[in-house]
């Protein structure tokens, strides 16, 4: 979460910045399966695609991670409750995401289910899935296993083709996932997107997963650590404020527009649940997780032309 660690992003720039984003995907998916090693929350599936760290990830780091996965799965399992299932999930820069298995494990899982990411990712999570029957299994009993495309996110004429070429269906109420997505991305490119998405679909849901509260010192010094890496957060303009963060949905589009930071978010989930994984380790400086949580926050945007009652998902 330090770091701005995604799970990848389509997002053709210079071939070095796309490998620096490529290289967030890593980062991200060690922390994770790291994080569930401890116990923070269970996945089986993440062993598959990534290795174990080298070395061990700050508690503020992994309370974060679980914080994140939480919140938006939150979000998530109450629109497919809302839809009862019968929508479908567009998972934008999935990179090795393993919530497609989570949810059928869950009985949870959407009519249908698309991921799309960069052509090397794709390739090797096509790969590791073809590799180990236990994620191959559950997706030839689900679906036909075109669930994986590659597409520019920067193209929405490009991204709607190939969705429909794999039969995406405008008309079921649909969920959009960016998780530190659209920061990669120009202004003017995440407002396309999102326009897009809010014009496409009968009825749907844009979760956003990114940095907020960054023109303040400890914002600049998470953009300057990235630039180091050569990552630049072109998008950072619209990660201002939460006001920023909600305005840039509702001038795309969007009929309803929320936004929490990670604070927030964290207060919101299960506080049993919430005591537990507090008692895994001990965190020694509760203002840097504060501090980390207060430059993170799930947004989320709602257009319903079908009145399912979108409008009231919340945490």
């Amino acid at each position: 979460m330090a770091s701005a660690a995604r799970d990848s992003l389509p997002f053709a720039g210079s071939e070095q910045a796309d490998d620096a984003v490529r290289g967030t995907c890593e980062d991200a998916s060690i922390c994770k399966r790291f994080a569930v090693t401890i116990g923070y929350w269970k996945d089986p599936y993440i062993q598959y695609f990534v290795r174990q760290a080298k070395e061990r990830k700050a508690p503020e780091i992994n309370r974060g991670y679980y914080a994140r996965v939480h919140g938006v799965g939150q979000l998530l399992k109450t629109f497919l409750k809302k839809t009862e299932c019968n929508c479908q999930i567009i998972n934008l820069g999935a990179g090795m995401d393993t919530m497609f298995w989570r949810l059928k494990d869950e009985n949870l899982l959407p009519k249908k289910y698309f991921e799309v990411d960069f052509p090397m990712i794709v390739a090797r999570k096509i790969y590791t899935i073809k590799s180990k029957p236990p994620l191959s299994k559950p997706i030839m009993e689900s679906h036909s296993g075109e669930s994986f495309l590659i597409a520019d996110l920067r193209d929405t004429a490009e991204l709607e083709k190939k969705l429909k070429t794999f039969n995406m269906d405008t008309q079921l109420p649909t969920l959009l996932i960016a998780e530190c997505v659209l920061v990669y991305m120009t202004p003017p490119q995440s407002a396309s997107l999102l326009k897009w998405a809010a014009n496409t679909f009968q009825a749907a849901m844009f979760i956003n997963y990114e940095q907020v509260n960054m023109a303040d010192r400890f914002g600049q010094i998470m953009i300057e650590n990235l630039q180091r890496r050569q990552c630049s957060l072109a998008g950072v303009e619209a990660c201002k404020s939460l006001d920023s963060q909600r305005e840039r949905l509702l001038l795309n589009g969007w009929e309803t527009a929320n936004a929490f930071d990670m604070m927030k978010v964290y207060s919101c989930l299960p506080q049993a649940d919430v005591r537990r994984i507090e008692g895994l380790e001990f965190l020694d400086e509760k203002e840097l997780l504060e501090q980390l949580m207060q430059h993170y926050c799930i947004c989320w945007a709602t257009k319903d032309r079908c009145n399912l009652g979108l409008s009231s998902i919340t945490f």
